[in-house]
């Protein structure tokens, strides 16, 4: 017989994970690089001064990458989508006539 080693992926059914970002705030964080290029663009092209344009890009995404890390290590990997479903329950249900529960 012989000893053989294998390796074990002990990362199954574990959330992706970059920089500390969890599941889908990579995306989010990818997203809002490419709206912020698009954003500098658009200022460039409409004659806004260069370093204005940079001074607000590097601020916005600074605050944007702040709140992305912030919402990751709030809410984890499925937290915000709990968070977001948990709004849109509503708080009461108001019926004003009792046609709904009469049998036809």
């Amino acid at each position: 017989m012989s000893n053989s080693v294998y390796q074990i992926n002990k990362g199954i059914n574990q959330s992706i994970q970059f920089q500390g970002l969890k599941a889908q705030y990579i995306g989010y964080l990818g997203g809002a690089v490419v709206g912020l290029l698009i954003v500098f663009a658009a200022l460039y092209i409409m004659g806004v001064p260069s370093l204005f344009c940079v001074g607000f890009i590097a601020t916005t995404g600074a605050f944007t990458v702040f709140k992305i890390y912030k919402m990751s290590h709030q809410y984890g990997q499925y937290g915000l989508m709990k968070a977001l479903a948990r709004k849109q329950i509503p708080k009461c249900i108001k019926v004003y006539s009792r046609g709904v529960f009469m049998i036809r």
